[in-house]
């Protein structure tokens, strides 16, 4: 492959270099294009730059490939767990048994969040948006450790990350008790991490209470397939917002608000409120698909913008999905409705020609409506599955020496120069 290559424009040709990752993506380097030939490039929607050079996540849309670190999703799935998983991400490599040890001692370590913190919560309306409550009190949580926001001590940077993935799910599982108005649960010490999370969710403090084993292993996978998925929304931005040097908790803040929208977080909740429309309006699925053929409806949870045949974790979550409700035996309309349209869409001509395979929004919220979690929550577990990855991006920002501010260009197309109109003549 060359390693350049050359642009023409008004008479003039430029060289560009070609930088080539390890899986032989190549890129064309347009850094020094404006300042030698006048030109920048449009790309409404980033759709087709690459916005850096990392070393966390590896996606091939075409084969349906899904790597974090070079390890396959399929693997890590089946064989780590979400705490591996995220120090994988945090640090580059599997845990031995002592790093792992070491790490889960962390996470119980910090687990707590600050005694004053928890009166945080009663300034929030009982109806507010639990994306709204975890963003805000992540930047919160900066406040009561500002030694830790910014980490510049890289030998004590693995516990930063777990006094934030730690603290981030008894921030989200208050925000939830504090809309029920439930009394907010501490942690304990002998559940593992995602079985810990659903213990602040769900535990009553004046009962027994044990999370149920398939439930934990369900929503742990969960975590595991969406802890990275390489430049997305949120994750640019948690980049972006790192460039300018904010701390940590500062960036991960902001993932937290670009993930909130419904194009990306908000997809899993999507899907149930499809179905939810559905079973409301007493439709069958046949009429439904047939609505979606003649585009008067928006079929939600198939098809991915970066996977063009299919979704890697479609095809593992599927699994988690089936084996959850088969061993809950849980009777329910709405996911009675999503087996029939699984059904038919992986049957049906128009969705195969058409590559819109389910995927994993379509899966994890049947896994989440499954274990009894509440639809305004559904995001709040993606942005928890995601904090590993956004952690993980944030460093390397941190850690590039060439780093520098994220400033993208634009073409403007608003009007040309004109005078200044006295508001005595504007009529």
């Amino acid at each position: 492959m060359a390693d350049k290559a050359t642009l023409t424009y008004n008479g003039k040709t430029y060289e560009l270099p070609v930088v080539v990752g390890t899986e032989n993506e190549a890129a064309i380097d347009i850094q020094h294009l404006r300042a030698e030939s006048g030109l920048i490039t449009l790309d409404d929607g980033y759709a087709n730059t690459g916005s850096c050079i990392s070393n966390i996540t590896f996606i091939d849309g075409e084969q349906g490939i899904l790597r974090y670190r070079g390890y396959p999703i399929e693997e890590l799935a089946e064989y780590s767990t979400f705490v591996e998983t995220a120090y994988l991400l945090i640090t580059g490599e599997l845990p031995n048994a002592r790093q792992l040890a070491e790490f889960k001692a962390l996470l119980n370590e910090h687990q707590f969040i600050h005694e004053n913190m928890r009166h945080h919560f009663e300034g929030f309306p009982a109806d507010a948006p639990p994306m709204a409550i975890l963003s805000a009190m992540l930047n919160t949580l900066g406040c009561f450790e500002p030694a830790v926001a910014r980490p510049s001590d890289e030998p004590n940077f693995l516990a930063s990350a777990a006094r934030l993935l730690s603290k981030v799910r008894a921030i989200a599982a208050a925000s939830y008790r504090k809309s029920m108005g439930l009394p907010i649960n501490y942690p304990r010490f002998d559940l593992s991490y995602t079985a810990n999370f659903w213990h602040l969710m769900f535990c009553m403090p004046n009962a027994p209470c044990e999370p149920d084993p398939d439930i934990v292993r369900a929503l742990d996978m969960i975590f595991i397939l969406h802890a990275d998925h390489e430049q997305n929304c949120s994750t640019s931005t948690v980049r972006m917002v790192a460039s300018s040097q904010a701390n940590l908790y500062a960036s991960v803040a902001a993932g937290v608000c670009a993930l909130w929208g419904p194009l990306h977080g908000g997809a899993n909740m999507a899907v149930i409120e499809m179905l939810e429309g559905i079973r409301a309006r007493g439709e069958s699925v046949p009429a439904f698909v047939a609505k979606v053929k003649d585009a008067h409806a928006r079929l939600m949870g198939f098809g991915h913008r970066v996977y063009k045949n299919f979704d890697p974790r479609a095809k593992i979550i599927k699994q988690a999905c089936d084996r959850v409700l088969s061993r809950l035996g849980i009777r329910d309309p709405l996911l009675d409705i999503a087996m029939e349209l699984e059904e038919v869409a992986l049957r049906d001509p128009y969705f195969i020609e058409r590559k819109l395979y389910p995927n994993v929004d379509f899966y994890s919220g049947i896994i989440m409506r499954a274990a009894k979690i509440p639809l305004s929550m559904f995001p709040v577990l993606f942005a928890i599955g995601r904090m590993p990855g956004w952690i993980a991006n944030w460093r390397e920002v941190h850690l590039n020496p060439k780093a520098r501010i994220y400033r993208p260009r634009q073409v403007y197309n608003g009007p040309t120069k004109r005078p200044y109109t006295m508001l005595a003549a504007r009529g």
